[in-house]
């Protein structure tokens, strides 16, 4: 039967057919003005509603029906024989029922991902079966749910989504779980190649902004379809309310989903619903005030996200932006005041990969009013913990004991010099907070202690009250051996260093210039060697009449008369360096003899005629550098 256009007049719904409508029908506070057979042919539930009411009518409703809509409509007559309430558990509500009125018209109706599933259960609501009525609602939405939208994984999604207004009705039908399952199937069988992972700050592939990924080249033209997709279906998932996402990453999990796809889809739904994840820069388009959840919804949705957490560390196509998202949840979940537990599992995770953070991922700040310090020194104290715990196991699971420097335990090294660096300044760092940190890694984790003495140097100009013994403590940490030639200048001249601190980096001063000496002396000595040959060679050739030899035979000569008055000077050097170190000895001897060591500097300044020059240190400064190099073109 067909139906003309209907129309919606406020409160209202009419299907204009060109007869009087005999019967409505209330939803949800809409009234739909339709006819007995259209309804009654497609569904037994309102053939039964409406065989009850024609058995009890009710006139006075009737009439007064009839006059309100006289008044209102003017225009259009109805000869209404009968009304039907349909209870509030009407799944869908007004706008399925409007759906399922066109449908019993013959009204041709778009099934899509998202209202095939409120028509499913308005279908079994109404008892729309095929035994009632051939090709009725039932089947024809079981139809399409099993050929088109649990074959895609993008209308999964999206018939999860609207399944959130009828969860009763689909938990019973079964439509959730289906939807779940079909997601996890797919995501399960799914590369992440193919996706455009890894996934940026921005929400994006990476793969938009180089040309290169994980070494690999790729092909940006073909791949931008690939990449737009999957951040459609990562936005697609984080639309999905809590209930519904904590099913799916369990049941994800479940079928060993591979964990990048798990993580990053965490990674979309907290960016989604948590503000702040990520710093200032991030061209995400952030949530509207209107759409942010309550602080306990937050802390919740963070505590489930943090659970579920894949536990390896993450490959490295992913872990430099997955290890700056573990650090925003961390701020978060200080922010939130997660749970002790939640906090602890955040940091062992960030602790697994600590290798890839960046120093301004660990300038976390100081949340508690028990801390004194800006940032939270403590938290990052706990973070290495848990990686050089970690190390440790791999190194005991190893059947090998490798003596080779691990790069990650390198890089980390370089790292917490750095943040040493950084917190130096604060004035409220006490000296055995800094002293713990800077010993907690192990040697194997620092090539040079440049870095380390960069840090020790900036703590002592930092806190200058500091008494004799916490500085000498602090400089304590520090290896001369591992100093280079420009660091060792700069703390021979440093007046803020202990005394006993300058006379060690004097002393191996000294041991590296004899060092480079000999093996100076070394190449010297086999180099008349490789001239005697070199002047056989050309003493050949001269017989044979080439005069070249010669030329470059002198000037041979004459780079070994420099090389050698090169030497000598330097030799002269290291003797008075001894000289120097063995009176400063006496000097120190005759001072610890006297008293109180307080005008050491000034007697090293008599005695030597040496001012020290008080600066911030830096050993990679171009200005040491330049230094070393006149004192060495003033010796030649």
């Amino acid at each position: 039967m067909a139906a003309g256009k209907p129309t919606s007049k406020g409160q209202a719904w009419f299907c204009t057919t060109g007869l009087p409508s005999d019967i409505v029908i209330e939803v949800d506070e809409m009234s739909f003005h339709l006819h007995k057979f259209p309804l009654m042919s497609k569904s037994r539930k309102l053939h039964q509603l409406i065989t009850e009411q024609e058995n009890k009518p009710t006139m006075a409703w009737k009439q007064e029906k009839e006059t309100e809509i006289e008044e209102e409509e003017g225009e259009e007559e109805e000869e209404v024989t009968c009304h039907v309430s349909i209870p509030e558990d009407f799944p869908g509500g007004s706008e399925t029922f409007e759906m399922v009125a066109k449908f019993c018209y013959g009204v041709k109706m778009e099934l899509s991902s998202s209202n095939v599933a409120p028509l499913r259960c308005a279908g079994e609501y109404l008892e729309m079966t095929e035994e009632f009525a051939e090709d009725n609602l039932i089947s024809k939405t079981e139809r399409f749910l099993s050929q088109s939208v649990f074959k895609s994984l993008k209308d999964s999604i999206r018939a999860l989504k609207s399944c959130e207004n009828v969860v009763a009705s689909a938990e019973s039908l079964g439509i959730i779980r289906r939807c779940i399952d079909s997601i996890a199937l797919r995501a399960s069988s799914a590369d992440p190649a193919l996706f455009g992972w890894p996934v940026t700050e921005g929400g994006g592939s990476s793969a938009s902004n180089q040309n290169l990924w994980n070494g690999i080249e790729t092909n940006l033209r073909r791949k931008n379809g690939r990449t737009s997709e999957s951040q459609s279906w990562f936005e697609d998932l984080s639309q999905l309310n809590l209930p519904f996402f904590k099913r799916l990453i369990v049941e994800m999990k479940s079928r060993d989903v591979s964990g990048e796809i798990v993580e990053s889809c965490l990674m979309f739904y907290a960016k989604k619903h948590i503000p702040g994840i990520w710093r200032s820069g991030s061209s995400r388009k952030q949530s509207s005030p209107s759409t942010i959840p309550s602080e306990s919804e937050q802390r919740e949705l963070l505590e489930t996200v943090i659970a579920n957490l894949p536990l390896q560390k993450s490959s490295s196509a992913t872990s430099t932006t997955s290890t700056r998202f573990l650090f925003g949840l961390l701020r978060a979940a200080n922010i939130l005041k997660a749970s002790e537990s939640c906090r602890s599992a955040l940091e062992m995770k960030i602790g697994s990969q600590l290798d890839q953070a960046t120093l301004d991922d660990l300038l976390i700040p100081s949340y508690s009013y028990l801390n004194e310090t800006l940032y939270d020194v403590n938290c990052v104290e706990r973070i290495l913990g848990y990686f050089l715990d970690g190390r440790q196991s791999e190194e005991n699971r190893e059947t090998t004991t490798s003596t080779s420097r691990s790069p990650p335990l390198m890089l980390v090294g370089k790292l917490i010099d750095g943040y040493l660096s950084e917190i130096a300044s604060d004035a409220n760092l006490k000296p055995e907070k800094f002293y713990n940190l800077a010993i907690s890694l192990p040697d194997q984790a620092r090539l040079f202690d440049d870095g380390l003495y960069r840090a020790v140097d900036i703590y002592l100009k930092a806190h200058s009250w500091i008494p004799e013994a916490e500085r000498e403590k602090i400089c304590g940490v520090l290896d001369c051996q591992k100093l280079t030639l420009e660091a060792c200048t700069h703390a021979a001249q440093n007046e803020r260093l202990p005394l006993r601190a300058v006379v060690q980096v004097l002393f191996f001063e000294q041991l590296q210039l004899r060092h480079a000496i000999a093996g100076t002396l070394l190449s010297a000595e086999g180099a008349p060697q490789e001239a005697g040959r070199a002047s056989g060679i050309r003493q050949e050739e001269e017989t044979e009449g080439e005069g070249s030899g010669s030329a470059t035979w002198r000037v041979a000569v004459r780079e070994n008369q420099v090389l050698r008055l090169d030497m000598d000077s330097m030799r002269t050097r290291v003797h008075q360096l001894e000289r120097e170190c063995s009176t400063m000895k006496k000097v120190i001897e005759n001072i610890d003899k006297k008293g109180p060591a307080g005008g050491w500097k000034g007697s090293l300044t008599r005695k030597f005629g040496c001012k020290f020059k008080t600066q911030v240190c830096d050993s990679h400064e171009q200005t040491v550098v330049d230094a070393r190099k006149a004192r060495q073109h003033h010796h030649r």
